[in-house]
């Protein structure tokens, strides 16, 4: 028998709004409240606001966590001052990617792994194998934190209303404890759109009380909810990846173009170093494929495993697509030879049913903000 989705605590909340709902990583999710145009748009001109609470929060404490983490993950998270935050990825042995993550350093002895949901079980089971004979625990924090995130220009005076937190001095990428409408929280200045914007780590128990808080607080602004399906255009606008599209077991960091976060020069050993050491000297030789935008000439729009063409033959793949609210053209990433990866690179198309639609090859990101 097939388990029913679970629910966040805000599925009450998100029922009473009236939001179509899905199930997603085997979570009843909102997928959209209205129009999910609409709630795009109002993310990249005033704010938008989200239940993340099906993503998955697993801590590491102790006095080798850190050390833990550099031999789990690819990055150096000792290195990671406390407060601060990292892009970084979990990889097996042959340098496939298990999940791309957030670490946070909370403390001096304490970090918090934020997993997607489709992959935290999978995340869990690694790190507790990878952390045994180090002094460290790590404990499944999944039913703890309810995560909440305000994105757009207008989140942080919005925010700022609610909290006494020191938000202008918040890096992005940062985290501090502080209470916002009351609630404890740890704030964060990260999120998934290309916007800036926050993500409130809470318990389950006071996340309705902060939705409402933050709802009243931005109604002046034009906040409002949204879905997860203006979420995935949002970042595929800002070039964002997408575990499952851009990124699975079957692509290293250097194939998505994100071989930065793998830090070689960190001390010790980690999972996955010989065969990212060779993904890495490939790359460098040269890269068979490369993670491209499209943009169509065109109004039809592209979907993952759409096949991209160049003189009748096939030179690609489509991980995402969709219509691009800000551009009002569909736009595409996907992985194409490298003799046909470069911007302004003539013949490109992508295959829809049976239809070659010619597209522009350009670089990632499509929307980048003004800072």
């Amino acid at each position: 028998m097939t388990e029913a989705p679970r629910r966040t605590a805000l599925d009450a909340l998100h029922r009473a709004l009236g939001a179509t709902m899905t199930d997603f990583a085997g979570w009843d999710m909102p997928l959209r409240y209205g129009s999910e145009r609409d709630e795009h748009v109002a993310v990249r001109t005033r704010a938008g606001l989200f239940d993340l609470s099906h993503m998955g929060e697993i801590t590491l404490t102790g006095p080798q966590a850190g050390r833990a983490l550099d031999f789990a993950l690819v990055g150096n998270l000792s290195a990671l001052a406390v407060g601060r935050a990292r892009y970084t990825m979990i990889c097996d042995a042959s340098g496939g990617i298990l999940d791309d993550l957030i670490v946070y350093r909370l403390a001096d002895e304490e970090f918090m792994v934020v997993a997607n949901a489709s992959n935290a079980q999978v995340v869990l089971d690694a790190l507790t194998e990878r952390a045994a004979g180090f002094e460290t625990a790590v404990r499944d924090d999944r039913e703890n934190y309810a995560l909440l995130a305000i994105q757009g220009p207008e989140s942080p005076g919005i925010l700022k209303s609610l909290t006494d937190a020191d938000l202008d001095g918040l890096k992005y990428y940062a985290g501090l404890p502080g209470t916002v409408a009351g609630v404890p929280a740890l704030i964060a200045r990260t999120g998934y759109t290309g916007e800036d914007g926050f993500e409130l780590f809470v318990a389950p128990a006071d996340a309705e009380k902060l939705w409402q808080a933050l709802t009243d607080a931005g109604a002046d602004a034009g906040l409002v909810p949204c879905g997860l399906s203006c979420r995935d255009t949002l970042r595929l606008e800002a070039g964002m990846p997408l575990y499952g599209h851009e990124l699975t077991t079957a692509t290293t960091p250097f194939d998505a173009g994100l071989g930065r976060v793998v830090k070689f020069d960190k001390e010790g050993d980690f999972v996955g170093r010989e065969a990212l050491t060779a993904a890495a000297e490939r790359t460098a030789a040269k890269a068979p494929r490369k993670l491209v935008g499209l943009i169509a000439e065109g109004r039809r729009v592209p979907r993952a495993g759409f096949q991209v063409v160049a003189d009748g033959q096939v030179v690609g793949e489509v991980t995402s697509g969709a219509p691009s609210p800000t551009l009002a053209k569909p736009i595409a990433i996907a992985y194409v030879d490298a003799a046909h990866a470069e911007p302004d690179t003539q013949g490109v198309a992508v295959d829809i049913r049976g239809t070659h639609e010619p597209y522009e090859v350009v670089a990632l990101p499509f929307y980048k903000r003004q800072r």
